[in-house]
Parts: C-alpha cells; sequence; structure tokens
C-alpha cells in the first residue's frame, strides 16, 4: 500500500464518524455530560433521602409518607398544565415574537395552580383513609408551588442555554431533602411528620428565593438564543386570549397530568388497595427507577427539548437525524443499564436498604425489563413533541395510562408488590407501542422515510 492510499484509509474512518454524529457534536457533549453529572449528583441525592429515610422510619411509616408525596406530585403538574413545554414550542416557533403569550401564561398558571391546591384539599378532607395522610396531603401543599416554580425557571435557562443555571436550580430540590434525612438520622426520634413540614418548609423557601427570578419570566426578560439577536422594534402583535392558549397548550397539559399518574399510581394504589408497607417496599424500588430514568431526561428534557423545538420548524434534516441516532444510542444504554440491575440488586438492596427491605429485589429484577423500553419510547417520543402531532404522544400516554390504572386494581390485591411490576412492565410496552404508532402515523404525513 503506498502512501496515498493509506492516507485515504486513515482519512475515510474519521469521515464517516462525522458524517453519523451531528454537527457541534463536541459542544453537545460538553453540555450533556455537565447535565449528566449535575443529573447524577441529584440521582445520589435522591438514593440516600430514600435510604436514610427508609432505614430510619421503617417500612411501614416510609410508605405512608411516600405515598402522600406520591399523591402531591402526581397532581402538582396540574400547576401549568405544561406550558413549560408550550412554552419551548412557541419560542421555537415565533422566536423573539413568542411574548405574546407571557399575559395570558400567567392568568392561565394563576387558575391551574389555585385548582390543583383545591383537589390536593379535597382530596385530604374526603378521600384520606387516616389522620396522618391527611396531615401530610395538607402539609406537602407548598411542594406544588416548589415544582412549578423550579419548571418556570428551567424553561427560562433552557431557552437562554444556559445549563448550568437550570442544573443548579433543579439540584436544589435533591440536595436539600437530603438535609432533611441526615436530621432524621442525627434525632431518630423524629417522625414522618417531621419530614412532611420540612419538606414543606424548604419549598416555601425555595419559592421565595426565586421570587425576583420569577419577576423576570413574567416581564418577558429572556435572553433567547438561536434566533439571532432581538429585534429593535416589533410589530405590534394582538396579544391572545387565554382560550387561545388552551386550543394549543392542552396536549403538552395532558402529558404532564397522565405522565405522574401512568409513573405514581401504583405507590397510591399499593397503600389504598394494601399497606402502607406494601407502599414502602415499592417505593424504593420506584425511587432506583426514577434515578435511571433521569439519563435519557437528561438528554432529551434537559438538553435536547428547546433544540428540537426549533430543528423540526427550520432544520428538519438533523430533527431527523438525531432522532435516528438517538433511537439505536438509548436502546443500546437501556439494555446495559438493565443487566447492571439484575448484577447487582440481590448484593446491593440488604447492604443499602437492610434486611427489612429484600423483598425489593424481585421487584427489581422485574423492573429491570423497563429501561431498554422507557429509554426508546423516550428517545421516540422527541419525534412528536412538535406540531399538531403531539396528541399522538397524548393518545399513546392515555392508553398506557389506563392500562397502567386497570392492571394495577386488578393485580395488587391478589399480587400485592409484583402485581404492580408486572403492570408497569405491561404499562411501559403500550407507551412504546403507542409512540411508534405515533411516529408512523407522523412520518407518513410528513413524507419522511425510516
Amino acid at each position: 500500500m503506498d502512501s496515498e492510499q493509506a492516507g485515504a484509509v486513515t482519512m475515510e474512518s474519521p469521515s464517516r464518524v462525522a458524517q453519523w454524529l451531528m454537527p457541534g457534536w463536541k459542544r453537545a457533549l460538553k453540555t450533556i455530560s455537565m447535565l449528566g453529572a449535575a443529573t447524577a449528583v441529584g440521582a445520589v441525592c435522591v438514593f440516600l433521602t430514600q435510604t436514610l429515610l427508609a432505614r430510619e422510619l421503617g417500612p411501614q411509616d416510609y410508605g405512608l409518607f411516600a405515598s402522600s408525596l406520591a399523591t402531591i406530585t402526581m397532581i402538582a403538574p396540574l400547576a401549568g398544565f405544561g406550558l413549560a413545554q408550550f412554552r419551548l414550542r412557541v419560542y421555537g416557533v415565533e422566536g423573539w415574537a413568542a411574548r405574546r403569550w407571557i399575559a395570558p401564561s400567567l392568568r392561565f398558571t394563576v387558575g391551574t395552580s389555585i385548582l390543583a391546591i383545591a383537589i390536593i384539599v379535597g382530596w385530604a378532607l374526603f378521600v384520606a383513609p387516616d389522620a396522618d395522610t391527611r396531615f401530610d396531603l395538607l402539609v406537602l401543599i407548598p411542594v406544588v408551588l416548589h415544582i412549578l416554580t423550579i419548571e418556570m425557571l428551567s424553561t427560562k435557562y433552557r431557552l437562554e442555554d444556559r445549563y448550568a443555571r437550570m442544573a443548579g436550580w433543579q439540584l436544589a430540590i435533591p440536595v436539600s431533602r437530603l438535609l432533611v434525612a441526615m436530621v432524621l438520622l442525627l434525632v431518630p426520634q423524629l417522625t414522618g411528620r417531621f419530614v412532611a413540614t420540612s419538606y414543606a418548609l424548604i419549598s416555601l423557601a425555595m419559592v421565595a428565593w426565586a421570587l425576583p427570578l420569577l419577576r423576570s419570566v413574567m416581564r418577558g426578560e429572556i435572553d433567547l438564543r438561536g434566533h439571532g439577536p432581538e429585534p429593535t422594534t416589533q410589530a405590534p402583535v394582538q396579544e391572545p386570549r387565554v382560550s387561545e392558549l388552551w386550543a394549543q397548550a392542552w396536549p403538552f397539559g395532558m402529558i404532564a397530568i397522565l405522565y405522574p399518574v401512568f409513573f405514581q399510581v401504583s405507590t397510591i394504589l399499593l397503600k389504598y388497595l394494601g399497606s402502607d408497607k406494601q407502599a414502602g417496599f415499592w417505593a424504593i424500588g420506584l425511587a432506583i427507577m426514577t434515578a435511571i430514568y433521569l439519563i435519557p431526561a437528561t438528554i432529551y428534557q434537559k438538553f435536547l427539548l428547546s433544540k428540537l423545538h426549533r430543528w423540526a420548524v427550520h432544520d428538519p434534516v438533523k430533527f431527523w437525524m438525531v432522532y435516528k441516532r438517538g433511537n439505536v444510542g438509548m436502546f443500546a444504554l437501556g439494555i446495559l443499564v438493565s443487566v447492571t440491575m439484575d448484577v447487582l440488586a440481590p448484593f446491593v438492596i440488604p447492604v443499602v436498604f437492610g434486611e427489612p427491605y429484600r423483598g425489593v429485589i424481585v421487584i427489581l429484577i422485574v423492573l429491570s425489563l423497563c429501561p431498554p423500553i422507557r429509554f426508546l419510547s423516550t428517545s421516540m417520543g422527541s419525534a412528536l413533541l412538535t406540531d399538531k402531532h403531539m396528541r399522538y404522544r397524548v393518545y399513546a400516554m392515555a392508553w398506557a395510562t389506563g392500562v397502567a390504572i386497570l392492571l394495577n386494581a386488578a393485580l395488587i390485591p391478589r399480587f400485592g408488590e409484583m402485581g404492580a411490576a408486572w403492570a408497569t412492565v405491561a404499562a411501559e410496552l403500550v407507551l412504546l407501542v403507542g409512540t411508534w404508532h405515533g411516529v408512523r402515523q407522523l412520518r407518513r404525513a410528513k413524507g419522511v422515510h425510516p
């Protein structure tokens, strides 16, 4: 082989790699690595918090608190009703002109927040089975405002490509809750009511701290990236009505509402159809799965989402390239995570959580089927975050949520936590199939070939 042929062979391989990777991949990798590190820190904090709470409170009391918090986090997305995702979409499509949506968005947020709080109060007063559950539900109401605040700030920072700031605010929740768990460790006489009250006080403090930033969001002070410099003059536009906002935002809101039900319904039904102890076992498994699912969430929700909204309109070739590469990479990563779970769970659970939680091992063995399914459905679902095709994602999530509710209700009374585990696997499969069907319809509508 002469020198020219050798040079050609040497250059061929990097060029093929370059064709496979998306443009700007080095910067993207750097940002994803930073977000991944922050997510890892948050996941470790969540894991340590759940570990300490589970060991100190015991399965019964931990299950009571975990199921109450799950109820709150299931209802909380009603406050705002998907406006965070809607803002990313309208800014991605309209650019600087999207500021016209700020005023109706604020009115909509206030109304939906009041509704969310009213539902929690009603649940506590008329559905909660005992005084302890009622106490936890009422005291944890500030968590709703905290989650809403983090969503609003995260949207601002994603539009500004200030991912470090976004990661910092999102880390505040797991870090502060870990401090509460450490206090419980140092003072074991404290109870679950102390934990609930502490979570509420932390939420109120974080909302108060964020008020100056929230005011800037309300005034539309966003340093928007990817749409050129801000125009010095803009043509006057008519402010949309709340009804117009609802007409465009409802699919995002439905996803925001359906997903917590889909993910948390097992914990809640285990409490009401089983026992607090069963809910406690399940909550440990769910906490581990939550940490695992942060991997695709970091890549797609924190980093790619605002870009996907922009590319879908202004650079569809890049949009579909990222979609295809993402499917392959996420499925492979999901398989790796599943194998790791199967290998480590029998050794880690008894050591970390103690012998009373050994029953969590078999739950995790079943749930280890979920990561490849969830990772792939997250990647595929990224194609359904824009345009009118968002409704396909709503349909998929609605079917999956319905299956999750029905199977949990049917299996938990007889099989307990294991019934919840198999119901979860089935629901994840339904979500994947529904998402695949939606993407297929989207491709046909746009004339895009696989």
